[in-house]
């Protein structure tokens, strides 16, 4: 409780657990054909680069819709928005599964899918701010946040498995009911707000989303936590897209890169259960945003340069848990910092800063490798722009609205 006169309601948990669960699913789905490359395009006569443009063109229409899912977040509410993304998953889900032979009606399925990944990561932040106190924000966004990471981690794990034993359409159709029975149950149990809401009425206040999308791109903080995204953010999909072609070249196998990609999301799901929740703790964002970004380096230094199995494995580990927690606690600051700015809105725009990056790096770093196929040259130009976010984040000042909180009566 943050006084006397708010109540803070424990069903707060149950939106929460029900929102993370059709965001799994989004992220399972969008993962989907990643680690069954070569087995999706036998199976289709296609060639690899199809293959993934099924997972890329995630990236793509999220650019293109992510202003008209933020102005849905902000002006319709969270459940709304991540009610009409659940449908559009759930439905698509299903006529992969049902077309799930025909390589055109599977990419269809994907773009519809793709239409409802915004409206559903958008809400992480709306959803944190009308159910959860600001004391317990960073907790929820970071729940939000370890629910996509465990939607990879599960689409790595499981689709291949899946695969083997009921083929690649059998597998469609089970993840669209899985997507199904996800959507079902965020429709059934998630409620727009509380009764009261978590805060105070002047922590409450929002603007509209275009008058705080110009407020936004004029406040100094948050331009420099844009620039921190996009490079932390592309980092990450840069380095897990060619995780196998990083290690080749120092003689570890494709199951050795595949384990290094497994222990980088093991180590972010745990940064994202723990970081998040002593950030609120302490209420500070700032110097857990700055030593995330600095503690993640000897970690890039490992991935670049061990020789050594297990030293490389601890290296993925490093790096996957202080920049995967630097991520929940990016997204509440941004918020936090924006405010009275929708937080959809800002929400949204740091997760477009990371699907724009993810195609530039994505192609640079390919771009950048030695005529010998090594990835030391592009590895090195982001352990540069990785120093440079840190020296950033530096300039950054601590939230006023977490500031205001504590030293609130009862905060």
């Amino acid at each position: 409780m943050q006084s006397d006169m708010i109540k803070i309601y424990p069903y707060r948990w149950i939106v929460l657990v029900s929102f993370m669960l059709i965001t799994l699913m989004t992220q399972l789905l969008w993962i989907t054909f990643a680690p069954i490359t070569s087995a999706a395009a036998q199976y289709y006569g296609k060639s690899d680069i199809w293959i993934g443009l099924l997972s890329m063109s995630f990236m793509a229409v999220y650019v293109l819709v992510v202003l008209p899912s933020a102005w849905i977040i902000d002006t319709w509410g969270f459940r709304r928005a991540v009610g009409i993304g659940s449908v559009l998953t759930a439905v698509c889900a299903l006529t992969r599964g049902i077309f799930g032979y025909n390589f055109a009606l599977v990419f269809a399925s994907q773009i519809g899918i793709a239409l409802g990944q915004p409206l559903v990561l958008g809400s992480i932040t709306k959803l944190a701010a009308k159910w959860f106190p600001v004391n317990e924000r960073a907790t929820a966004a970071g729940l939000g946040t370890l629910a996509i990471y465990l939607g990879i981690l599960g689409g790595m794990i499981a689709t291949p498995v899946l695969t083997l034993k009921v083929g690649i359409v059998g597998m469609l159709w089970l993840y669209g009911v899985l997507a199904a029975a996800a959507a079902l149950g965020f429709l059934l149990l998630a409620k727009s707000e509380p009764p009261t809401p978590p805060c105070s009425s002047g922590q409450e206040e929002r603007t509209l989303m275009f008058d705080g999308l110009k407020s936004m791109v004029r406040q100094r903080n948050f331009i420099l936590l844009l620039v921190i995204f996009f490079i932390g953010l592309g980092m990450f999909n840069g380095v897990s897209t060619w995780i196998e072609a990083i290690v080749r070249a120092r003689g570890f196998s494709t199951t050795q890169a595949g384990m290094l990609g497994g222990l980088m999301l093991i180590g972010g799901i745990l940064g994202a259960l723990v970081v998040p929740l002593i950030s609120d703790s302490l209420g500070r964002r700032k110097p857990f945003i700055t030593l995330a970004l600095a503690l993640l380096i000897p970690g890039l230094l490992g991935i670049i340069f061990a020789s050594s199995y297990w030293l490389l494995l601890l290296s993925g580990f490093t790096f996957g848990f202080f920049l995967l927690s630097a991520g929940p606690i990016g997204f509440q600051y941004g918020a936090e910092i924006t405010h009275p700015a929708p937080e959809g809105t800002s929400n949204s725009l740091l997760i477009v800063m990371g699907q724009v990056s993810g195609i530039v790096f994505i192609f640079a770093m390919d771009a950048f490798k030695s005529s010998t196929g090594s990835m030391t040259p592009s590895l090195l130009v982001l352990l540069a722009l990785t120093v440079l976010s840190a020296l950033l984040s530096l300039l950054l000042k601590e939230s006023p609205l977490r500031s205001a909180d504590k030293a609130a009566p009862g905060g």
